[in-house]
């Protein structure tokens, strides 16, 4: 079994024809992005472009104020070459996460860092509690990161899909309205924003194309352990939908038993099965989430958990590395770090375990983005929609006003 190492640096790709320039000042921008800083002769020979089409495309960013110049690198000879940055107060955005047990919203600078996160732990919110916490804590959390309104560029918003017609146990008859609810009008105040809506695992797989470990492994297969279970496909740098844009759906997957399929993976595999294991032995979620105090009881309860979900997610990471071969599986989600961390190494090692019967194996790993994977990763939304470049097909807006899109 070979596998390739991962890039050290994004493959990108520009054209020195004129109709191109936007493009080619996306991918410059990308570029120095996602590298942290570059002279003018490294952005030439990572994208492609001629020295005279770099100086031209810096020269309008330093002018727009989405890049500055930040010292000389010395050390070779003749005149030491300028470093370029982006300006991470140049523009923010918010990003939103929406699902069955929580609210996450985070207030994001175009460097991707989160300066102000407010979230609300509540089962089953509705929309009218959802715009009511929106609007109560946004401008307190641009206040406090003192940013000025006049620099949002938009509103991300990450949802699962199916958010409100899903039969999870506890769900209310009224929550089915988040099926016909307008996202965009929910959030249309305080700020008159464009709002661009994202299915959940799809936002945190394209955060973590962007900002996490995506930026040096082009083609990974992204697991959300969330109140369910999703997945994201992302290959060669573009994120992939599939025919009717439910590619990744590894919740639904059902397990194999003596009679046949059983329950779905996410039954088990999620916050949601965490709990209802946990229940069993008397414990709460609450038990090991955020600040963890070792017990013993409760250990074994989890590592009981740990085995069982991993065990579960061997069949279908089988599939995955045999009809999609990614570079990496990556996992992330509101399920605590630790956790992710050892459900990912017992994965790893079921699956070595009959590693010779597959044609190729990617490791398991947490995400580099982790409890607000969803939520930053919507928050991208925006400055991909209209400051960075887009590999596939472009965005549209359907009628609902809400801005969705086609690729990453």
């Amino acid at each position: 079994m070979t596998t390739s190492p991962p890039r050290t640096r994004p493959r990108l790709s520009g054209t020195n024809l004129e109709r191109a320039a936007d493009h080619n000042q996306r991918v410059t921008l990308h570029a120095i992005r996602v590298c942290g800083s570059l002279t003018r002769v490294e952005l030439a020979g990572i994208t492609g472009l001629t020295a005279p089409a770099i100086a031209n495309i810096t020269r309008r960013l330093l002018d727009e104020g989405l890049i500055e110049e930040a010292g000389q690198r010395r050390g070779g000879r003749g005149q030491p070459p300028t470093k370029l940055v982006v300006r991470r107060d140049a523009c923010h955005s918010i990003g939103v996460n929406i699902d069955r047990d929580h609210i996450t919203i985070v207030l994001v600078d175009f460097a991707g860092e989160t300066l102000a996160r407010a979230t609300a732990n509540v089962d089953f919110a509705l929309p009218d509690y959802v715009r009511s916490f929106y609007r109560k804590s946004i401008k307190a959390m641009l206040k406090s990161a003192k940013v000025d309104k006049s620099k949002l560029i938009g509103i991300g918003v990450a949802v699962p899909d199916d958010l409100g017609s899903v039969d999870l146990p506890g769900r209310p008859a009224d929550y089915a309205q988040w099926e016909s609810t307008d996202l965009a009008a929910l959030f249309a105040e305080p700020f008159d924003l464009p709002v661009f809506v994202e299915n959940d695992a799809a936002a945190a797989a394209m955060g973590e194309m962007q900002l996490g470990l995506g930026q040096k492994t082009s083609s990974f297969f992204y697991i959300l352990v969330s109140s369910g279970l999703g997945g994201g496909l992302v290959i060669d740098g573009a994120y992939v939908r599939g025919a009717a844009g439910r590619s990744g759906e590894l919740g639904f997957m059902r397990v194999a038993g003596p009679d046949g399929p059983g329950e779905q993976i996410q039954t088990l595999v999620s916050l949601s099965g965490l709990a209802r294991h946990l229940a069993t032995k008397r414990f709460k979620l609450s038990d090991v989430m955020g600040e963890y105090t070792p017990a013993p009881k409760l250990d074994a309860c989890v590592a009981d958990w740990i085995e069982q979900a991993a065990t579960q997610l061997c069949g279908p990471l089988d599939a995955v590395n045999c009809l999609i071969n990614p570079a990496m599986v990556l996992m992330g989600g509101r399920l605590p770090g630790r956790l992710v961390e050892q459900l990912a190494d017992r994965a790893n090692a079921l699956l070595r375990d009959h590693a010779g019967q597959l044609p190729t194996l990617a490791p398991v790993a947490r995400a580099a983005l982790s409890e607000d994977a969803p939520a930053v990763g919507a928050a991208i939304l925006p400055f991909s929609h209209f400051l960075l470049p887009k590999p596939g097909a472009l965005w549209k807006a359907p009628t609902g006003g809400a801005i969705t899109e086609d690729t990453a």
